[in-house]
């Protein structure tokens, strides 16, 4: 603790922070401040309030006086890291391992051995420890991963843990370290929780010289945090918590806490906090370091009990309290965390493990009955989807006791087979949805979890508040103006957003300038494609804010359609003369990676000449993690199977700021942009698009479009962008008050022209959304640079559950009569902007390219 800026608090201060606490006021950072440093009769009183909030949280569980751990053994994969935190001694080098005879990693023999060792003794869980991603700091761990056919240190966890659950049945808790958005999409099938110390948010003890962090990147607390956040939009439940005494303040030791907070209010995945105290070691450059005392351990527990709240679920190791158990039972703790019968701890090797017998005493001793939980809590595992995956569902129901979600504790594991599902699509639910939703409309306006599958709304208002648009720019609107028609490549970012602000005359003449623009790069015909949506499932859990199509598996308008039915609404667009099948459906947890690559083969064998545009950059990060393979991998695949291009839906805005107010669990920008660069690369085409007017600004509206055309520039690949109004009607994100009603005809008029402008060269054709501006709105937009209309549809879900009112379908007769109104010459296209052979052609205009009212979809 540094002292020289953490004054001790007047007696005043401690006496009004341990009154709050009584009174259970929420704390600032202050005040936790002030509490961290309790003493004495100070520390007693802050207990007794701490356990006070314990105790209610136990109650309101249905787990009243009981304390949990779990029994586990350690796996520590390697003890190669590419971090070099001053205070550790589980991280090696290489030349040590091979003089002590070690290899660099376990060997898959030496894993399962310690596994079914720790299951014939009745534990339930396999703790996988190992430093964070050596490969980059060490050849030698690169070149063992080569040699054994892993293409990085994640890959080998995965492997590892698969076996360990078909082998032996213990449930895997995966500890990497620092893991992105798309690696927990990897190991999420394969582990019921993961978890990643916090430790502190202290930047100064990672960025200068000397710190305990300094040199190791991903002890950054940034980093660190953004850990969290991705695993609360992953679903994943998550251990994570605080290392005290390495040099933090108080003030930032509650810091701490506070993020913690934060993230686990956000996203609900925190599953448990640690508090642990710092334990000086030998041969390690912080060994002079005094360790944190218990009663520092003890007040930053109940610091965290009443910052945390009492539905967190707060941990101390019980080997590092040196017996001390009243006092930290008291202090507000209801877990001892994970217990080995077998196996060391391996951070702290010099700390055994009490006996699970003495720790049951000495519990009982302080009236709590100790009993075993599963390596996810119970909360977890009862609420079900989407926070254990089906994968490896069965192995924890296996051991898990139906009615509590504790362990049970006469289970003995036994390996059971992990696999993807081997079930085709099979109908399921409102599968006439698409013809039903223009007549009978949904069953309701929400989704029964609506409170709870979205993260914490108040929470989420906080985050959204910091978006807001900013106030009208000043600008010389004739300079920007005249820019835009002379050369817009060079129009500034000062200019630009100036003129997405523009009105009145001045939006007039934008519109104009745009739309002179639009003439000179494609001419004056307005193309549409003649082209079926097919939606194959609108099952998902991703917690997408904006959206009303997700359904929860049982809600009443929840549907998945077999393979036949997507191939039968295939042929049926072709004999009505589509060119095109549009398919993408939600991330359904059963669905398997191959799913995807089994759709297009079946469009294919009934249709072999129809284009498939199909597969969102979501769906196709969900299909790679699912199977194992690379995004590359996949996508070469899909190509192979039928796929001709994919749909650059799922971007809405390209800011993360932004998409992590639109949507809980969605990929990241960065991910949105490899994966749409990748499908450029193998020959994919996609299109490209942008969802505005919610919680968004012109600024962002700016850098997203500014960030297609570098894509475009490097790739080639888009053929079109879309411009896609927010339907606000029934989304979340709305229904909760966060976002706006929608865009303006002025932002759409706006957005339009500037898309139009900005994109210019590089995106030479710029579509409008019939169904989410209706015909009208449509042919205005027409006249403000755009060249396309889109598909006929035949059957539109997505926007209609939103709440948009334009129908589900535009017939090649209404589609060309928005041409007409916009006083413009139209004809039909093909995906990829090409001729429409003529037998294609006479096809959708002998049948006006919808389909007969009373075709058969189901048998």
């Amino acid at each position: 603790m540094d002292d020289a800026t953490d004054p001790r608090p007047t007696s005043s201060s401690m006496r009004r922070a341990l009154r709050r606490a009584r009174d259970g006021v929420a704390l600032d950072v202050t005040e936790a401040a002030v509490l961290l440093q309790a003493r004495g009769e100070d520390l007693r009183d802050l207990c007794a309030s701490a356990a006070r909030v314990r105790d209610q949280g136990l109650l309101a569980a249905g787990r009243p006086g009981v304390i949990t751990y779990s029994k586990k053994v350690f796996i520590p994969l390697t003890r190669l890291c590419r971090d070099r935190c001053h205070y550790c001694t589980f991280v090696t080098v290489p030349g040590k391992l091979r003089k002590d005879g070690h290899g660099l990693y376990l060997s898959p023999d030496e894993v399962l051995e310690i596994a079914r060792q720790g299951a014939a003794l009745g534990c339930k869980e396999a703790l996988f420890t190992l430093g964070d991603r050596p490969e980059d700091r060490w050849p030698e761990a690169r070149e063992w991963l080569d040699a054994h056919g892993y293409d990085d240190t994640l890959a080998y966890v995965r492997a590892m843990a698969v076996r360990v659950l078909e082998e032996t049945g213990l449930l895997p808790h995966l500890n990497p370290g620092v893991l992105s958005w798309t690696d927990f999409q990897r190991l999420k099938p394969v582990a019921p929780s993961m978890g990643m110390m916090l430790e502190t948010t202290a930047t100064r003890l990672w960025s200068e010289p000397g710190g305990p962090h300094h040199g190791s990147p991903d002890k950054e607390p940034a980093v660190r945090l953004r850990v969290l956040e991705d695993a609360g939009r992953s679903a994943v439940p998550f251990t994570t918590g605080v290392l005290i005494g390495i040099g933090e303040t108080y003030e930032e030791r509650a810091d701490a806490l506070f993020a913690i907070r934060r993230t686990a209010r956000r996203y609900q995945g925190v599953q448990e906090v640690i508090v642990q105290n710092f334990r000086a070691k030998p041969d390690t450059a912080m060994r002079a370091m005094p360790d944190a005392e218990l009663e520092e351990l003890a007040a930053c527990i109940a610091v965290a009990r009443l910052v945390l709240g009492p539905g967190a679920r707060i941990q101390a190791p019980p080997n590092l309290v040196d017996q001390e158990y009243p006092l930290i039972i008291g202090a507000g703790i209801d877990d001892w965390g994970g217990v080995s019968p077998l196996t060391p701890d391996h951070v702290n090797p010099e700390r055994p493990w009490p006996h699970i017998k003495e720790l049951a005493a000495r519990t009982g001793a302080e009236g709590f009955a100790l009993r075993e939980r599963l390596t996810v809590y119970p909360e977890y595992l009862l609420r079900g989807e989407p926070w254990i995956d089906p994968r490896v569902l069965p192995h924890v129901r296996a051991l898990a006791d139906p009615e509590t979600g504790l362990a049970r504790e006469d289970a003995l594991p036994v390996g059971l087979p992990w696999q993807e599902p081997d079930e085709p699509l099979t109908a399921r639910g409102r599968t006439e949805l698409h013809r039903e939703i223009d007549g009978e409309g949904r069953t309701g306006d929400r989704r029964g979890d609506f409170e709870e599958v979205y993260g914490d709304w108040a929470e989420l208002r906080e985050q959204a508040a910091g978006l807001a648009a900013p106030e009208r720019l000043p600008g010389d609107l004739r300079a920007a103006l005249a820019q835009a028609a002379d050369d817009p490549e060079k129009l500034t970012d000062a200019q630009a957003l100036a003129l997405f602000q523009a009105d009145g005359a001045a939006l007039d003449a934008l519109c104009s300038i745009a739309d002179a623009v639009r003439r000179d790069a494609v001419g004056d015909t307005v193309t549409y494609c003649v082209t079926r949506n097919i939606n194959f499932t609108n099952v998902c859990y991703t917690g997408c804010r904006f959206c009303a199509f997700a359904q929860r598996r049982t809600d009443a308008d929840a549907y998945t359609l077999s393979l036949e039915q997507v191939a039968d609404r295939a042929q049926q667009a072709w004999e009505v003369g589509a060119t095109e099948v549009c398919m993408q459906g939600g991330i359904h947890p059963d669905l398997p990676g191959t799913a995807y690559f089994d759709i297009a083969r079946a469009v294919k064998a009934r249709v072999p000449g129809i284009h498939v545009h199909a597969f969102s950059p979501m769906e196709v990060v969900n299909g790679a993690t699912r199977t194992g393979l690379s995004i590359r991998e996949w996508l070469a695949a899909a190509k192979e199977a039928g796929l001709d291009s994919i749909p650059g839906t799922a971007a809405e805005i390209l800011d993360d700021e932004v998409r992590w107010v639109l949507t809980k669990g969605k990929l990241p920008a960065a991910t949105w942009v490899e994966v749409v660069s990748t499908a450029h690369e193998l020959g994919i085409p996609s299109s490209s698009t942008m969802m505005y007017g919610h919680v968004d600004n012109p600024a962002h509206w700016l850098a997203h479009l500014r960030l297609l055309a570098e894509i475009q520039q490097r790739t080639g690949g888009f053929t079109e962008f879309v411009t896609l109004p927010f339907v606000h009607t029934n989304a979340p994100v709305y229904l909760a008050g966060i976002a706006r009603p929608g865009p303006t005809a002025r932002d759409n008029r706006a957005v339009m022209a500037m898309a139009r402008l900005l994109l210019h060269p590089h995106i030479r054709n710029v579509q409008t959304s019939w169904v989410k501006l209706g015909a009208e709105g449509a042919a205005e937009m027409l006249r403000s640079g755009a060249n396309d209309l889109g598909g006929t549809l035949m059957e539109e879900t997505i926007s209609r559950m939103a709440g948009s009112s334009y129908g589900s379908y535009k017939s090649v007769r209404d589609l060309q009569a928005i041409a007409e109104a916009a006083g413009r010459p139209h004809r039909q296209r093909t995906t990829t902007y090409g001729e429409v052979p003529a037998e294609r052609r006479a096809a959708a205009l002998a049948s006006d390219g919808h389909l007969p009212e009373l075709l058969p979809v189901l048998d």
